[in-house]
């Protein structure tokens, strides 16, 4: 593993992506230095700063800040009320072509039914995508309201001498207060910490590192730290966002809601979302067959009128093929298609946010991801205990044992993980006979902490005079530098200069290795005394080390390879450090490489950032700016880029990816970022729900290429019929009612199956793509369409303006059966109803359908539009066309796979 040093070269571009990250930067670094000289300051002149009178504010002067400042929250991007989504949901070209042609209808004909058919669509279309996604925020809100966040200040209350602490919610903390902290709370806003004693916060929601870091020991009377330019390391700052490991504290709070530090980054992030990689890929369909429509429209309008004179009949009549070729049922089976995955997603413990996030799951080809609680349990354990030489050794463990199990302090996660490895361990058996005499507790000066134990000795069965052992544990430079001897296989010998280098380049590789080192030593004194203190840490005898880590999933190697067999690169972009991020990668089996920090991708212009995201797979130390650009780089790169993340860390990077994916428990603004949050932070679950939307797109665009590639054949058969026959081929009312039967029909395509083979890989819009299948497929059914032109011509004599009803009959079904097969020859790759048959409710559709065409013409419905019935000796050759229409297009659909290595 290696790991890239910064090269200075020139700025990156800025377009409207760069631009709100120039603002989010800006913001942080001006919130940065206004905390940087907060931290510098004497605690006494930030109290008098906030206005802070020290004991407390009383609730009248809290309410007057609080109506001044606003209520502790940071913006956030609120959820339209439901006439804007509905508005939105009405957002679709198809459905402003679809209004358009109702509207000349109307305006031709008021009574035309086509007006109500072209209504009916429209108005199932938006509401359907209305109802799921007004659905999916209500679920977000409701996960939201669970949980109501309170925390403890100082205040006076009405008659009050002296200060009560409090609890109150968390939005009506206001800048003075002074809050109290202890273990598992959550720091409410910016607070500079006025006492402190053992306190260590997690701050992995700004910073990404797993591990808690340590905040110093405070007094009042303190004058500030040394100069910091990153608030977040700042060890007399305690920010919003971040929560107690263990300690407790005292602070007074100098900024909250949009003012903190967390606010700086969440205000950037509100606002109108990017254009993603879905919402391109429809644009670009959608109007190459708007396009399509206004070239084709006018040519058969202009045909019709001058073979036949009448200009109005040509005027209806090619408002007729403008609706036969608007795939109308478009926005519906998509809305469709996302419903339905929406809600098997909800049953594999996954909310949708926004339905478009679904089919950016099936196109994603890479997803990036933070290693804590994804690959890795989020929780610290004991990895290895050593002896000075490095191998495994159970008196060393057994020393930490006893260290952990006899302090009478707050634990922190790696004296739990200590004694959770011994409960495990059952073989190793740590002697009973152990009383503790006394301890020196732990401080962040010394880094260490100490116990005193009594153990009597026995000589032949006989109890002697106990001895009193003293174990200290803690950073390993802290302790050996007390220690002047060490044990080696059960003898303690001198401590040299030599053996100090080489227990000291011991722990330095496993600290390479990713992982947290302590170091153990022991000191054996006389029973005289039951009081001791850290001058008795003196003269030690060091017995080995401790090694921690956040091991990996059990699943997540397996989760990994399920996601690579779906053609789909895991980049890891942690904020922890660059060794730690290493070694967890390679445990669960991805090829670490380099290793990119944050400083490298300051130094690239975007040009070079492209490049080097492409082959990287592993980014670490790096900020929320950072992982933006990444995630931009990637898209750059003609990736669909997903990114899962938890934290005020990744807003950013999920807002810009094509799928943001965050966890129920992440912070607000992580998952108002998202589009879509997961109810367990697991790579299966989200496998799962590539699957989901590689099948969502592959019906999705099924649809699309059999509609376009029908309709195409449709208009030109009409232009060669319109060109030759001196009557309407069909009328506007025959055109309407076949392609509103055949839609219908594709309402089922949400239920279908897509091949396994399909699914393995990222799929994504191809507007050429569908272009070229619409021309090399369509004119198929052209070929049948002039053969039953001609059969109606010649064989049923259909060749007169008196006859036309039978003529129109005959196409009517032989095309509307066409069309509904077609669909069966177009689902698969495969050879249809043989080595892939589509779904049941498919089937069923496809066969009412086709039932419905046929008897049509002998109902007094098919009577009234104008249609008659079908001598019997029609069908046979009905029949034969069908077949031989299906065999040319698998043919042509062999041919055209191998010429362009691509169906669906």
């Amino acid at each position: 593993m290696t790991t890239m040093t910064p090269e200075r070269l020139a700025p990156p571009g800025r377009n409207r992506r760069e631009r709100r990250t120039a603002e989010l930067e800006a913001g942080t670094r001006a919130a940065g230095r206004r905390l940087a000289e907060i931290s510098r300051t004497p605690a006494a002149q930030v109290l008098r700063d906030t206005d802070s009178p020290g004991p407390g504010l009383t609730e009248a002067e809290a309410a007057a800040r609080l109506e001044r400042d606003g209520a502790n929250v940071v913006a956030h991007e609120r959820t339209p009320r439901w006439y804007v989504q509905l508005a939105q949901a009405y957002g679709n070209p198809f459905i402003a072509v679809l209004v358009f042609l109702a509207g000349v209808m109307y305006w031709q004909d008021p009574a035309d039914p086509g007006v109500l058919i072209l209504s009916t669509m429209v108005l199932l279309s938006g509401l359907l995508r209305f109802w799921q996604e007004n659905r999916s925020a209500k679920s977000v809100a409701a996960l939201k309201a669970l949980v109501t966040t309170t925390t403890r200040v100082r205040r006076y209350t009405a008659g009050g001498s002296a200060p009560s602490a409090l609890e109150v919610p968390m939005e009506r903390v206001v800048r003075g207060d002074l809050v109290e902290l202890a273990a598992g709370d959550l720091v409410p806003a910016d607070l500079r910490l006025l006492s402190a004693k053992d306190l260590t916060v997690s701050q992995s929601a700004l910073s990404g590192e797993s591990l808690p870091v340590n905040k110093a020991d405070t007094r009042t009377r303190d004058l500030g730290q040394r100069e910091t330019a990153d608030p977040v390391e700042a060890d007399n700052l305690c920010l919003m966002g971040t929560s107690v490991t263990s300690g407790t504290a005292t602070g007074v709070v100098v900024a909250t809601g949009s003012d903190t530090y967390f606010g700086s980054m969440a205000g950037s992030l509100a606002g109108a979302r990017l254009e993603t990689n879905f919402d391109t890929g429809v644009r670009k369909v959608s109007f190459l067959l708007i396009k399509f429509m206004l070239v084709m429209v006018p040519v058969v309008f202009a045909v019709n009128g001058l073979t036949k004179g009448d200009w109005n009949e040509a005027f209806l009549f090619g408002i007729a093929v403008a609706v036969g070729l608007t795939p109308e049922m478009l926005p519906m089976v998509v809305s469709a298609n996302l419903a339905r995955g929406a809600v098997a997603m909800s049953r594999r413990k996954v909310v949708v946010k926004r339905l478009n996030a679904i089919q950016n799951f099936g196109a994603m080809d890479v997803l990036c991801t933070d290693k804590t609680g994804t690959l890795t349990e989020d929780r610290i354990v004991l990895d290895r205990y050593l002896d000075a030489h490095g191998r495994e050794d159970d008196e060393v463990l057994q020393y930490a044992y006893l260290n952990s199990h006899f302090q009478t302090g707050l634990r922190n996660l790696m004296d739990q993980a200590v004694l959770d490895r011994v409960n495990e361990a059952e073989e190793i058996v740590v002697d009973a006979r152990f009383t503790l005499v006394d301890e020196i507790p732990f401080d962040f000066a010394r880094r260490r902490m100490s116990v005193v134990l009594s153990r009597k000795t026995y000589d032949e069965g006989v109890a002697a005079a106990a001895e009193h052992t003293l174990i200290t544990k803690g950073a390993v430079e802290e302790v050996l530098a007390l220690c002047t001897h060490m044990t080696d296989r059960g003898e303690r010998i001198e401590l040299n200069g030599e053996l100090r280098r080489q227990v000291t380049r011991i722990a330095q590789e496993h600290n390479r290795q990713g992982l947290r080192v302590l170091a153990v030593a022991t000191r054996s004194l006389p029973a005289t005394r039951d009081s001791y203190t850290v001058a008795d840490e003196d003269e030690l005898t060091l017995a080995g080390f401790l090694a921690f880590l956040d091991p990996p999933k059990a699943d997540a190697a397996q989760a990994l390879h399920a996601l690579a067999d779906k053609g789909i690169t895991v980049k890891v972009v942690t904020g922890d450090n660059e060794l730690v991020a290493a070694r967890v990668c390679a445990d669960v089996g991805i090829d670490v490489g380099e290793v990119v920090t944050g400083a490298v991708v300051d130094a690239l212009d975007d040009d070079r950032l492209t490049e080097l995201a492409a082959r990287t797979t592993v980014f670490a130390k790096v900020n929320p700016v950072q992982k933006a650009r990444i995630v931009r780089a990637l898209q750059r790169g003609g990736r669909t880029v997903g990114f899962l993340g938890d934290g005020i860390n990744d807003a950013a990077a999920l807002r810009d990816a094509d799928v943001g994916i965050s966890v129920d428990t992440a912070v607000d603004i992580a998952k108002e970022s998202a589009d879509i949050i997961l109810l367990e932070k697991d790579l299966t679950v989200l496998e799962q729900g590539v699957l989901q939307g590689r099948q969502t797109f592959g019906n999705t665009i099924k649809y699309i290429k059999m509609t376009a590639s029908s309709n195409f054949g449709n208009v030109f058969s009409v232009l060669v019929a319109s060109a030759f026959i001196p009557f309407q081929p069909m009328l506007p009312l025959h055109l309407l009612v076949q392609n509103l039967s055949y839609d219908i029909s594709q309402l089922a395509t949400p239920w279908d199956r897509m091949d396994p083979e399909y699914l393995r890989k990222p799929r994504n819009w191809d507007a050429r793509g569908i272009g070229r299948f619409m021309v090399f497929i369509g004119p198929i059914s052209s070929i049948f369409d002039i053969t039953t032109f001609l059969l109606m011509w010649h064989v049923f004599s259909a060749n007169t303006v008196g006859s036309q009803s039978l003529f129109q009959s005959g196409w009517f079904i032989e095309g509307l059966l066409s069309q509904t097969l077609i669909v069966h020859m177009i689902r698969t790759r495969k050879i249809p109803f043989i080595q892939s048959r589509a779904s049941v409710p498919v089937m069923v559709m496809t066969a009412a359908v086709m039932a419905f065409g046929i008897a049509l013409p002998f109902t007094p419905l098919g009577a009234s539009i104008g249609l008659q019935p079908l001598p019997a000796v029609y069908f046979p050759w009905l029949i034969g066309t069908l077949l031989a229409y299906c065999v040319l297009t698998q043919l042509v659909k062999t041919w055209f796979i191998r010429r362009f290595n691509s169906w669906l």
